[in-house]
């Protein structure tokens, strides 16, 4: 029997995305705190403690500040907000992605119930769905696998939605398959993968590689989605363009050119 509220959806957009979320009379969804956008008039909203799902509704006061708590350790806000229709027919709510990538849905009753992924991932999900938290067992992942001994796991048999950067594209490894990730490009991954870390071999990789000193390794069965732009390298790119001396491409007459062409302020 499923437990969570079964929503409809569409994503809209390419680079810059939304999902618009379906909602029966009273149905809800619920979102990480500024991800909304915009809504039908006769959707309630409420702000919450924790997810909503049902594993912390009924734990009084403590159990939900203990599951609001939770979220801190993944980079996520202490309150979510949930979206209720109240009115007659059919409603919709939209929440947008907050930097460019793409939105992923996960229908996690086809997912095995569960679903581990990086900080920061969750973007929105049908009321009931619960985010937990995953501690990484082995000492090399939590330490050197680019998300810490944390990361969010989506649990339940609702549609949740992911955001990632850059274009994301979905891996299905077989019985014994095995990948090796640049640690920062893996997003998620369903509970049946075995997630290590492998140090990269040679001193020259090590050095010039520019690769860092560490592969994500991962071995099926199960999904794996990678993102081509973590949001980390993203932020570092546009940094070192605000901050460091401007690298003169394509203009041989250098500084004094970006001067002529009002780029030089």
């Amino acid at each position: 029997m499923i437990r969570n509220d079964e929503i409809d959806y569409r994503i809209f957009g390419e680079e810059m995305q939304y999902v618009e979320i379906e909602l029966d009379p009273n149905e809800s969804a619920i979102a990480e705190s500024g991800a909304f956008m915009v809504m039908d008039d006769g959707i309630q909203m409420q702000t919450i403690f924790g997810d909503g799902s049902q594993q912390t509704s009924g734990g009084g006061i403590m159990g939900k500040l203990f599951s609001a708590g939770k979220r801190l350790l993944v980079g996520e806000s202490l309150f979510m907000t949930a979206f209720t229709n109240v009115g007659y027919g059919k409603k919709r709510v939209s929440f947008a992605s907050p930097y460019p990538g793409k939105i992923i849905p996960l229908d996690l009753s086809l997912l095995g119930g569960a679903v581990i992924c990086q900080k920061d991932a969750f973007l929105a999900a049908a009321k009931g769905v619960a985010i937990n938290i995953q501690f990484q067992r082995k000492l090399g992942t939590g330490l050197f696998g680019g998300e810490g001994f944390i990361m969010e796991r989506l649990e339940g048999d609702g549609m949740a939605f992911m955001h990632a950067g850059g274009h994301v594209f979905e891996r299905e490894l077989q019985a014994g398959e095995f990948i090796k990730i640049d640690t920062g490009c893996l997003v998620a991954y369903t509970q049946g993968i075995d997630f290590d870390i492998q140090f990269i071999g040679g001193i020259r990789n090590k050095i010039f590689g520019g690769e860092g000193f560490f592969f994500a390794t991962l071995r099926g069965p199960g999904k794996v989605w990678i993102q081509t732009l973590p949001v980390s390298r993203l932020a570092s790119r546009i940094l070192s363009y605000a901050t460091g001396p401007r690298r003169e491409e394509g203009s041989i007459l250098g500084g004094l050119g970006n001067l002529l062409d009002g780029d030089g302020y």
